[in-house]
């Protein structure tokens, strides 16, 4: 019986009739918490083209800064150093993939699409605590993705100071009512700290107080415990980079000087302000992937999560040490040895954390039998690629080797292999593994490991050897590589990295057409496809508005409380559950 497969009994009834809306309010306007999950999929990935279209127009002007086309004769020696893309216009491209690509693309589908479309379903309520703060959640996201993209279209261009926009250069309006381009990029993060907030206050409520009878804390799912930890730590940390952003405006438009140093401000200022929200929000970056890849690994593995409370324990630890390390990021600003040595240490005992996660899920697949869907393949490549950013991280916490490394490609590298080979893996992973229960429909596996495949290698041939660049001593944000004459002997390696990051862009067309195909046309989804064990499988596919109908569920063993039975290398068999049955008598 799938109710017990997933560790429930009906046991009450509640009746959970629904009138019919329209189309405005079923797929535009819609407070049902599975419509706006899937709409902030859609607007994350539609993101994602953008973003990374931004960056191979970055690395076209790195690999071949002094020609217009590559092949076709050098510019004239006047313009030898202009490139195809202008100085100021690099600098705005390099901003906007940026922004883009953390605060649109990875936070609206890590954190709006997986948090709306499962916490509800995983914890057995009917729907989020506040259905129109939910929509309302989704189009102010929405509004601010609209004022960012508007900030192309504006007199002086778009912001053009860096995703971490440093003052002064961010604070001072180079060009006094004309540059609006960074005014808008303030208000377009200020209008997506609106729409976080409003979803964290949904997401706290909701996991508090909805949760199925039976439902205790320990039996959440370990994605469950990192998006309400994420939440947390969105509602402290928010308010901090709404107030820094309120002053940087006030700054550029108002004649403050809360960070310009001509009027008695001081440029730090914002970066203590920043980084207090951007260090907390890595782990809003990371923390939802990393509860994604303990689910799809459990299932996958046929084998209870290992260790649960502890990746319970190291999650919260995670979220509380993550307000202590941020000046790991201003070890050059010129504070006190003896504070930067407090941050260095707080810094290398942070990746005890993750440690532990690490050995857990090494844990879980020992002695498992595996089968390596697309959506496993996708985990396996988040855990690994998730340790090597993380070793990488370990060297800038050092503060003798920042300084050297600081500001270099190394740094590029290390990012991308947090943010990249962690997020957008656990994303791709989340994706395959859910879009059954979310469109009703199965992916090609197929056409899902052609994806994987060339994503994987397109992506470590980009940003591994970044990490080469960044020893030799090449700048981030640098606009023409050959003007310094020790950086032309590594040249050779920024065409490779342009030339596999086109490959890394159109490894992607296997998952656009997968997913557009799959769906219409993809197969019709059974119950519970990857006999998994969490409590969204017991409900249909798709799940109707309400999730369970008439019959709550009541919840008698966590999702990884349960015996491997004696099965299969590769799959169990349709009609032997996993999970131990409820108790007899309820």
């Amino acid at each position: 019986m799938m109710s017990e497969a997933a560790g429930v009994h009906a046991t009450h009834v509640e009746h959970a009739h629904h009138e019919e809306l329209g189309f405005w309010r079923t797929y535009v306007f819609s407070t049902d918490h599975k419509m706006i999950g899937k709409q902030f999929l859609f607007l994350g990935l539609f993101m994602m083209v953008l973003g990374g279209l931004l960056a191979l127009m970055l690395r076209w002007q790195l690999a071949w800064p002094e020609t217009a086309v590559p092949g076709f004769g050098w510019v004239p020696e006047p313009y030898m150093y202009e490139g195809i893309i202008p100085p100021e216009t690099y600098n705005m491209l390099f901003t906007m993939h940026a922004t883009i690509m953390i605060f649109f693309v990875v936070m609206p589908i890590l954190v709006g699409c997986f948090g709306n479309f499962l916490i509800p379903l995983m914890i057995g309520a009917r729907d989020m605590a506040f259905p129109t703060l939910n929509l309302l959640s989704f189009w102010v996201g929405a509004l601010a993705g609209v004022v960012m993209l508007g900030g192309f279209f504006v007199p002086g261009g778009h912001a053009a100071s860096g995703w971490t926009a440093y003052a002064p250069l961010s604070a001072r309006a180079i060009y006094t009512g004309v540059d609006w381009g960074q005014n808008i990029w303030c208000i377009a993060l200020i209008l997506l700290g609106i729409s976080s907030l409003m979803g964290s206050i949904n997401y706290i409520t909701t996991i508090v107080n909805m949760r199925a009878p039976g439902m205790t804390w320990f039996r959440l799912p370990l994605v469950i415990w990192t998006l309400f930890v994420v939440a947390i730590l969105l509602l402290l940390a928010l308010p901090v980079l709404t107030s820094a952003l309120a002053m940087l405006l006030f700054d550029r438009m108002a004649g403050t000087h809360f960070f310009l140093p001509t009027g008695g401000g001081e440029p730090l200022l914002w970066q203590h302000l920043f980084w207090f929200f951007g260090h907390p929000e890595v782990y809003v970056l990371i923390l939802p992937a990393m509860g994604i890849a303990s689910d799809v690994l459990s299932t996958f593995s046929r084998k209870p999560i290992f260790g649960y409370r502890s990746m319970v324990y190291a999650i919260i630890g995670i979220a509380f040490l993550s307000w202590v390390v941020w000046g790991h990021h201003m070890f050059q600003s010129g504070m006190n040895p003896a504070l930067g040595t407090g941050f260095m240490i707080s810094t290398m005992v942070i990746a005890v954390p993750s440690a532990i996660k690490t050995f857990n899920w090494l844990g879980t697949m020992w002695g498992g039998s595996m089968r390596f869907t697309t959506a496993m393949l996708n985990t396996l490549a988040f855990v690994s690629m998730f340790v090597i950013g993380g070793l990488s991280g370990i060297f800038m916490a050092n503060t003798p080797v920042d300084i050297f490394i600081h500001d270099t490609y190394f740094i590029v590298a290390h990012i991308h292999y947090v943010v990249f080979g962690g997020s957008v893996f656990g994303i791709f992973a989340g994706i395959y593994y859910w879009f059954p229960k979310m469109f009703g429909r199965m992916m090609n596996e197929t056409l899902g490991k052609i994806h994987f495949w060339l994503t994987f290698v397109a992506f470590n041939c980009v940003f591994f050897p970044m990490h080469i660049l960044g020893v030799g001593g090449m700048m981030r944000r640098i606009y023409n590589p050959m003007q310094y004459e020790f950086l032309q002997p590594l040249q050779p390696i920024n065409v490779f990295i342009t030339i596999s990051a086109i490959f890394l862009g159109l490894a992607q067309i296997p998952f656009v057409i997968n997913f557009f195909w799959s769906l219409f046309a993809g197969k019709q989804a059974a119950l519970n496809p990857w006999q998994a064990n969490t409590l969204e499988w017991s409900a249909p596919s798709p799940p109707p508005h309400g999730n369970w109908g008439e019959h709550l569920p009541t919840v008698y063993h966590g999702p990884y409380e349960y015996s491997v039975p004696d099965v299969a290398e590769d799959y169990a068999p349709q009609d032997r559950p996993l999970a131990v049955p409820a108790p007899a008598g309820h």
